[in-house]
């Protein structure tokens, strides 16, 4: 299997908390303008919210059509498999991470009780997945001009290849 990761910008996971239910409606048109203008792609979003009464309401966002998901799942998944146990991982990371965003959602609804669980009643957080689209061309440019990054807060694809990596090293030490 023979990726392509020059399409793929820098995926960012942000996590946000909210305080209380004060929501102004601003967020999601925003992401939309974002995406809109070819700045981002939201991979996923997770929103979930606790009321007072310890309720719960969730709400998942992504731009990825069911194909695109399915490509960043074995993408995503084959570059861990990679890291993890080489190109005999490549194969079995594509088909679990194709399998993991089947249903074009990053984040599970395990992920929505685990949320849920860690915030107070009369709180929200929300966790996103944001491809930022605007980096490809300058990353892209930097390398034509021999540069390199230093150091950032990014998770790259080559992030999930050393976590792989960790996994492998840690699988073969237990």
């Amino acid at each position: 299997m023979d990726k392509d990761t020059t399409n793929l910008g820098p995926v960012q996971m942000l996590v946000l908390g909210f305080e209380g239910d004060h929501f102004t409606g601003e967020i999601l048109p925003e992401l939309r303008r974002l995406k809109d203008a070819d700045v981002i792609r939201m991979i996923d979003l997770l929103f979930v919210r606790k009321d007072a009464t310890g309720d719960i309401v969730s709400l998942h966002v992504s731009d990825l059509s069911p194909e695109e998901a399915l490509e960043f799942g074995a993408l995503a998944g084959a570059l861990v498999g990679l890291g993890a146990a080489g190109g005999e991982g490549l194969e079995a990371g594509a088909e679990l991470g194709a399998a993991a965003l089947e249903d074009g959602h990053a984040f599970s609804e395990e992920e929505v009780w685990h949320v849920a669980d860690a915030i107070p009643p009369g709180t929200a957080a929300a966790i996103a997945l944001i491809e930022h689209r605007w980096a490809i061309p300058f990353r892209d440019a930097v390398a034509r001009a021999g540069g390199t990054a230093l150091a950032d807060e990014w998770i790259h694809a080559a992030d999930l290849v050393a976590a792989g990596q960790a996994i492998g090293a840690g699988a073969a030490a237990g």
